[in-house]
């Protein structure tokens, strides 16, 4: 079984993660930019933060031959605090990079005007760079932040079929999927889906572009879900192509069209700025 994990947060994850992964059959993540927990209180942090992401990260991703892509943004939760907004000026300088795949996470957190500026500010910048969104529906109130998430994205420059839409659940994947959206699900315990409820609605709705993550980090989550739902595809009679197609071939297609995808994991080189201790060790 073959895995991209399409969102998840290795900032926050341990080697001993990237080992267990790679022995899961994951050979690729996505890493979305996010908030780290400790707000942020200048915009010089977000840089050093969004540097590691297309560094020092593939770099400790590599050790265990795991392809590993970012997305940048300004998140949605950090959109409100006028300290983080010129941020948003500096994102053009990094979504040219190679290793950035698509603009992401925005989306909502409270459903503020100020995250109605961040979002379709960054939605234009998706389309002004020719890549993708990853967007972040909030976690409260869902089926209204998806409705007003769809409002933002039709408005926008940016085509449907160039969205993905994380964070989905049985509230929300309906009316998701009419959008034209892509369809991105959590399975993350206790606050987001799991393998069950995962499984009941790719019974339901299909595995037509529906994306599967961990969405793990700093809270109490596990890397290796999105193997968990792949056995439990098969259990319940789901082909191997079935799970192909969402644990790796839908995510290569939607983060495909921003044309950087590089899934052959080079060899590791010896040090990464000056850094000679290798954590890792394949």
């Amino acid at each position: 079984m073959r895995i991209f994990d399409p969102h998840i947060h290795m900032t926050s994850r341990t080697t001993d993660d990237y080992e267990a992964m790679r022995a899961a059959g994951v050979r690729a993540v996505v890493e979305p930019a996010f908030w780290l927990g400790q707000p942020r209180t200048a915009p010089a942090t977000f840089y050093d933060y969004f540097d590691s992401l297309l560094g020092w990260e593939p770099f400790r991703a590599a050790q265990y031959c795991i392809a590993h892509h970012c997305t940048i943004a300004l998140n949605p939760k950090e959109a409100n605090d006028p300290r983080c907004l010129p941020v948003l000026d500096e994102l053009p300088r990094y979504l040219v990079k190679d290793r950035v795949v698509a603009v992401g996470e925005i989306g909502y957190d409270a459903m503020t005007p100020a995250e109605d500026k961040a979002l379709a500010a960054q939605l234009q910048l998706a389309a002004d760079h020719g890549l993708p969104a990853l967007v972040h529906t909030p976690h409260r109130d869902k089926l209204a932040g998806l409705r007003r998430t769809l409002d933002a994205v039709r408005e926008s420059a940016l085509g449907t079929e160039r969205v993905l839409l994380d964070h989905l659940n049985e509230t929300t994947v309906e009316e998701a999927k009419d959008s034209g959206c892509w369809l991105g699900f959590s399975v993350y315990p206790d606050t987001k889906m799991d393998e069950a409820r995962m499984v009941a609605l790719l019974k339901a709705y299909g595995p037509e572009r529906v994306l599967v993550n961990s969405a793990a980090d700093w809270g109490r989550s596990d890397p290796l879900k999105t193997r968990k739902v792949g056995d439990l595809m098969l259990a319940e009679g789901f082909s191997e192509d079935d799970v192909d197609r969402v644990l790796w071939r839908n995510p290569v297609e939607f983060y495909g069209m921003s044309g950087r995808l590089v899934l052959d994991v080079s060899v590791t080189a010896p040090t990464h700025e000056g850094n000679s201790v290798l954590r890792g060790g394949e």
